[in-house]
């Protein structure tokens, strides 16, 4: 009797050791997190699970819609502040009037004009304004081709229209122009400069590519244009759409 008993009082102790071996194990993994319970797929509910280089999950929040809007938004307006600054600083648009660049360019037409690096050359189509007292066109910008720069010398054969440059160099050469157009029903333009003529330094000899429709260099009315004056050249028409592309 006393042996049953004394073996169910072992029994009790040991089964009293285990219970707080098990106990002491809990808070001993406890204190290793920090107190912080276990992840389960209930606490990582609206979280993205990746993959560290050690092969780790690591969870990281998941972004809102709200959020992603708000980039898109913040994206969109950045975009907008860099078209204003470019077009306020180094392009502008220009619309062609009159008939005096035809047949390159036509009267409604519509350009992207750039100064950015610009330095004036032989056969640009540049936008420049000029101060005209008598005449208010001259105030709005004005689309010519260049024929010469600052230093060159000009002459034109008012007969076969044949235009003769002599470069910086001393070169002698006719100027090529197949883009020119002569209107044989109007009267041949004469110009109001003695030919050769020399270009000063810092200006430009400017013609429209429609020769005999064209108030120009050739005239008092726009004459010589200084460089100063030069808004940029032609890169781009924009409008109608069906014509849209580089100007040459």
């Amino acid at each position: 009797m006393l042996d049953n008993e004394n073996n169910f009082e072992n029994e009790k102790l040991e089964a009293d050791e285990q219970t707080q071996e098990s106990v002491d194990a809990d808070e001993s993994e406890s204190e290793i997190l920090g107190g912080e319970e276990p992840i389960t797929e209930e606490s990582v509910e609206g979280c993205d699970a990746e993959t560290s280089e050690g092969g780790e999950a690591v969870i990281a929040p998941k972004r809102s819609r709200a959020a992603s809007v708000i980039d898109y938004v913040e994206i969109f307006v950045l975009a907008i502040c860099f078209v204003i600054i470019i077009f306020s600083f180094f392009t502008r648009l220009c619309k062609v009037v009159g008939p005096s660049m035809e047949n390159t360019l036509f009267e409604g037409e519509t350009l992207i004009v750039t100064n950015l690096a610009y330095e004036p050359e032989r056969g640009d189509i540049i936008v420049f304004h000029q101060t005209g007292e008598g005449d208010a066109a001259l105030n709005e910008p004005i689309v010519k081709r260049v024929i010469a720069v600052g230093g060159e010398t000009v002459n034109i054969d008012f007969e076969t229209w044949t235009v003769t440059i002599t470069d910086k160099d001393g070169n002698t050469f006719v100027y090529d122009e197949p883009y020119m157009y002569l209107d044989k029903s109007a009267p041949l333009l004469t110009s109001a400069h003695e030919y050769p003529y020399e270009v000063p330094e810092g200006s430009l000899f400017v013609m429209g590519d429609n020769r005999n429709h064209s108030a120009d260099s050739r005239g008092t009315s726009i004459g010589l244009v200084d460089e100063r004056r030069v808004l940029g050249k032609v890169v781009l028409r924009v409008s109608p759409f069906s014509k849209f592309g580089k100007v040459e």
